[in-house]
């Protein structure tokens, strides 16, 4: 065989710009061809010496050479730099989409446009496309499912195939529609991969300029995909540009332990950048397996400026993510060189306020006349199905509501009165603690949690209200419910709510005015507002199209808490609040309460002597909890989650169940204080809605959603548990081992990428980011994998519109969210209710914190129930999955057991 280096007899040129020399005279009978690409972008900028070798066929160079189109003259062209380029973002309904929305906001200096694939009409489409031209390029967003299924893709297929002079970019399923739409085949993966990390190769195509290619390189990509495009079907218009090194995946860390020379998602370092060499060797042969087990993770068009990745470049483990939407954009800028600029209709499309308004013509009036109907499309979605519904604030109210906050500082009070156990017990726990609540911060450990907030009914403010769903199980989800709203003086009103809980709790909220200089130094934001829980079922609300279940308690409960009182665990300091309305100057109860406090000063010995005698009444109870799944079943679901895993349908399930227990009489709140000593939490509760008979003892270690008075916003999602050892040795090696599971590691990485989105919908451009990925926190009877994701809130929209864009909590549903609710809702043979939902306080500032409502005893008509679950993954174990679900309900239950 030839194998010598021959004079280029041939030159092909690439759709990006770039050459493929041919060395034809070295074709043998053994159909050998070697293939120099040599990139030419700008001035002819280096690639990196890190690339690989790819076998390929001869026919496949053949195909290349036919497919191809020329764009010499463009090389002799300046740059053309826009002021802002325009894309339309196609989301499928994924959970990632809106994290390609906010790095195409940064990078094409516009936020995007984005619709959901079923939106809009292939009228719609071409108008905004071709009469409007209101669109530079399209982005077609990763999704579950396969591009065969036309209701997975929507209007994708039918724009990749006839859009032939628009820059089109697909991510995942929109890689493999690219793909399918030409006629490639889409099959399953090997094995289904998902937040998992590559390292990948490139042929040094236009999209990859200024990424590494290779091993060790530090191009490594976070992958989510159970289905492929068969390389060996690529049609001759389709060109592979990148596959992975190997066959190997590996987890987060290990991945990011081996490799410096680059930091996550888009940033790279001086020294990758280093290693690029001129030009990049890539062999073909037929007479090898062509592809050895490697993955295609790139193709492009031959003729159009179509691109597809099979990985996700928006995720916060890709490398290099950044980059590959930074040539997206300077590939639009080179085509709208070479086929000329578009040009807007004037005053059909308005890019003021750094948001595009489409205006389309509907039905003629009488006149004859054509209106406008204006849709505003900046990417945030009321109840989560679009972008045409924005947030708004200024929501018409009937009775606005001029609010006064009067407050009262002791200090280093809090251990002088016992605590705060001794505080709530004493002046709240009288008559069953009915109607009282207590956020409690019984772990601050580490400076997870500061502040405790407790309460009960109080002034002429005080409301609580209780939300319930129409009975729509298994039915598509029509809106509305059911509201009961009871006022301090035991006045009850019952109103249908057309437009949901949601809706009437936003415009509660914004009906409430009041001054910033009342609160101006308080070190905490809770300062008076709502405090309750919101039911997972409420999910109807936010996106999901229905309910397979009913929950058996009431789907939202709230108090309106005008006095509470806080203990500052940091500083022992304890503060009184009283919020009014502004002709009511009342001081009563800051006044009473403040006596009780000193009452509590001088006899705490006393109290505390007969706190600690309750510990030692505890009888444990014979009976046992009862299961909704028995063993067998829950590892059955386990397997039913992972074959929708491997089909495509989701790239993780948060699997759940229930325990229960019929309890009688119990003391509830001996019950929550027990709770609290055996399993102390950041961001426990306790809740009593004794009106309709529901206690919740909460002992949840994880955030939901926070914003502060600064407008930021933060979750905190556990994903991965461990046990604690009983040697302090066996201890720390259970912790490592959380720590570096590769399981462990995918399911954190699928739910930061989640939450990233889920925050991305409502934040400023840029400014969601990820301070701690995958720090383990440990407890008193568990460790747990934690991530913090922030994000600067936008300006127009409310506190209530960011929860409706997070809920439910990623952490309890998996990815894509939608989706995996659905399939939830098919598997799991019970309603979750409270659990798996979220608790907490809204202020009347529009601040709020709300945990998840995990490791949760709900206590209602004489039963005790417990939730607990974990996220299964194409990595899960069923056995192990089990075990772990059971190790979640221990010490709930183990408190109940001692009670009942």
């Amino acid at each position: 065989m030839n194998t010598g280096f021959h004079s280029l007899s041939s030159k092909l040129n690439l759709p990006d710009g770039g050459m493929l020399f041919t060395s034809l005279n070295s074709l043998t009978s053994n159909d050998f061809v070697r293939i120099y690409y040599l990139k030419q972008k700008r001035h002819c900028k280096a690639l990196s010496k890190n690339a690989g070798k790819l076998s390929l066929s001869s026919s496949t160079t053949s195909k290349l050479m036919e497919g191809s189109f020329t764009r010499k003259e463009q090389l002799h062209k300046p740059r053309l730099k826009l002021e802002f380029v325009r894309t339309l973002l196609i989301d499928n309904y994924d959970s990632y989409t809106y994290n390609i929305y906010q790095d195409l906001s940064v990078i094409n200096g516009l936020p995007p446009v984005v619709i959901r694939n079923d939106d809009w009409t292939w009228e719609d489409l071409c108008h905004y496309l071709y009469v409007e031209k209101a669109f530079d390029n399209i982005v077609i967003s990763p999704g579950p499912g396969s591009p065969t299924c036309a209701n997975d893709i929507g209007i994708c297929l039918r724009l990749l195939h006839e859009c032939d002079d628009i820059p089109i970019l697909g991510v995942c399923l929109g890689h493999q529609a690219l793909g399918y739409v030409h006629g490639a085949k889409v099959v399953h993966a090997n094995e289904p991969v998902h937040g998992l990390l590559s390292e990948i190769e490139h042929n040094g195509c236009r999209l990859f300029n200024g990424i590494p290619s290779g091993r060790n390189s530090g191009s490594k990509v976070v992958r989510y995909h159970s289905l492929v495009i068969d390389p060996e079907s690529l049609p001759k218009e389709l060109i592979p540009i990148s596959w992975t090194c190997s066959t190997d995946t590996r987890s987060f860390l290990e991945i990011s332990n081996a490799s410096s020379t680059s930091d996550a998602h888009g940033m790279v370092s001086s020294d990758s950048r280093s290693k690029a060499e001129k030009c990049l060797r890539v062999s073909f042969n037929s007479h090898q397996n062509i592809w050895n087990g490697k993955v295609l993770m790139a193709i492009v068009h031959s003729a159009r400026p179509h691109y597809g990745v099979q990985f996700h470049p928006e995720s916060i483990g890709t490398c290099f993510g950044r980059e590959i939407f930074k040539n997206f954009r300077e590939i639009t800028e080179d085509h709208r060189l070479t086929y000329g600029p578009s040009v807007t209709s004037k005053g059909n499309v308005d890019y003021s306020g750094n948001k595009i308004i489409l205006r389309k013509p509907v039905d003629k009036l009488s006149d004859g006349t054509f209106p406008c109907r204006s849709t505003e499309l900046n990417g945030v979605g009321r109840k989560g199905v679009g972008p045409f519904d924005l947030a708004n604030l200024s929501h018409p109210s009937n009775g606005v509501k001029f609010l006064r906050l009067t407050w009262k500082k002791y200090n280093h009070l809090a251990s002088e009165v016992g605590g705060a156990r001794n505080i709530f017990y004493q002046l709240f726990g009288h008559h069953k603690a009915e109607n009282t609540f207590w956020l409690d911060s019984s772990s601050i450990e580490k400076g997870r949690a500061r502040f405790s907030f407790m309460g009960g009914k109080g002034g002429s403010l005080w409301k609580q209200m209780v939300f319930q769903l129409p009975d729509d199980s298994g039915r598509p989800f029509e809106g509305g419910g059911y509201l009961s709203v009871e006022d301090a003086q035991g006045s009850k009103t019952n109103t249908f709510l057309k437009d949901g809980f949601f809706d009437y709790l936003n415009k509660d909220l914004s009906s409430l005015q009041y001054e910033r200089k009342d609160y101006e130094g308080l070190p905490f934001d809770f300062h008076g507002g709502y405090v309750g829980y919101f039911g997972y079922e409420l999910k109807v609300e936010c996106g999901a199209a229905y309910n397979q279940h009913k929950s058996r308690t009431p789907d939202a409960c709230f108090f309106f808490a005008d006095n509470l009182l806080v203990v500052d665990h940091s500083s022992d300091d304890v503060y009184l609040l009283s919020i009014h309305e502004e002709c009511n100057t009342s001081t009563s109860w800051l006044d009473e309460t403040e006596l009780k406090l000193m009452e509590l000063k001088t006899s705490v010995p006393e109290k505390l002597i007969e706190e600690c005698l309750l510990h030692d009444s505890f009888t444990p109870c014979k009976v046992d909890f009862v299961a909704e799944k028995s063993k067998e079943g829950y590892i059955s679901d386990v397997e039913k989650c992972k074959q929708y895993i491997k089909d495509g349908e989701s790239y993780e399930l948060c699997l759940t169940t229930q325990i229960r227990k019929q309890i009688g009489e119990i003391d509830a709140l001996r019950l929550y204080l027990r709770l609290r000593e055996k399993n102390p939490a950041p961001y426990a509760a306790w809740l009593n809605f004794s009106k309709v008979g529901i206690c919740i003892c909460c002992s949840s270690p994880e955030r939901f959603l926070q914003l502060n008075r600064d407008g930021v916003l933060e979750a905190k999602p556990i994903k991965g548990t461990a046990k604690r050892g009983v040697t302090t040795e066996e201890d720390e090696q259970l912790k490592m081992q959380l720590q570096y599971s590769e399981k462990n590691q995918a399911e954190n990485l699928m739910i930061v990428d989640l939450l990233r989105n889920d925050l991305g919908r409502v934040c400023e451009p840029g400014s969601v980011h990820v301070p701690l990925l995958m720090d383990v926190e440990s407890y008193a009877t568990v460790h747990t994998m934690v991530s913090t994701i922030r994000g600067k809130k936008k300006p127009n929209v409310s506190a209530i519109e960011c929860i409706e864009a997070a809920f439910p909590g990623g952490s309890m549903t998996g990815a894509p969210k939608l989706r995996s609710m659905e399939l939830l809702d098919s598997i799991e043979n019970c309603p979750r209710g409270i659990y798996s939902g979220c608790m907490g306080y809204i202020s009347y500032n529009q601040t709020f914190d709300l945990n998840i409502v995990i490791r949760t005893v709900v206590l209602h008509q004489d039963e005790a129930s417990i939730g607990a679950g974990g996220a299964i993954i194409a990595l899960s174990d069923p056995i192990e999955e089990y075990e772990e679900m059971i190790l979640k309900t221990h010490a709930p239950s183990t408190a109940v057991m001692e009670f009942s």
